[in-house]
């Protein structure tokens, strides 16, 4: 699957916390190995709430929590994005 044009949106809430740049890092991953272009926006755990989220770190894929309070291996993030995207 390739990305051409299309840029996948993605929010780590938590991104400041040890699991949520192990979830940074299994995303870059995932965007050499699809060969796709994301936009990742590092959200602080202090804005949780405005998401509605109670546990860091989460990742939302085109604005759709995927994972709260765990860290989504490279596999399952591929997943998400093929589902998502």
């Amino acid at each position: 699957m390739k990305g051409g044009d299309y840029i996948v949106n993605i929010k780590v809430i938590g991104a400041n916390c040890s699991n949520g740049m192990k979830i940074l890092k299994n995303l870059s991953k995932v965007e050499r190995e699809l060969d796709m272009e994301f936009n990742i926006e590092k959200i602080d755990s202090t804005y949780k709430k405005k998401y509605n989220i109670n546990v860091i770190p989460a990742l939302m894929i085109e604005d759709k929590v995927v994972s709260t309070g765990n860290v989504l291996t490279d596999r399952e993030i591929k997943n998400y994005i093929k589902e998502l995207a």
